[in-house]
């Protein structure tokens, strides 16, 4: 497994500003880099909000699964879209 570049135990951090933090740090990988995500319950509910966001994009591995830790990789596996200033036309941009 990738050695993440970024660990961020939410468990620490006030609920309103976790995903910000999260999807910051994610956008500011690199491909082939991981974030490490460590939670208190199944963020599975964020795997669907990435899905939507990023498709495509990322990587979600479980690699503890509680019952009182969860931990999960989160893998950048390509850029966003247009970040490399190609863009396919579809969007307008």
């Amino acid at each position: 497994m990738t050695t993440p570049a970024s660990r961020i135990d939410v468990r620490t951090i006030a609920p309103r500003e976790r995903h910000a933090l999260i999807f910051s740090t994610f956008d500011a990988l690199s491909i082939g880099q991981a974030l490490e995500l460590v939670n208190d319950h199944d963020p599975r509910p964020l795997y669907y909000q990435f899905n939507d966001r990023t498709p495509g994009q990322f990587e979600w591995n479980y690699l503890e699964q509680g019952p009182d830790t969860w931990r999960v990789a989160i893998t950048r596996l390509k850029a966003p879209h247009g970040s490399d200033g190609s863009c396919c036309g579809s969007c307008g941009g």
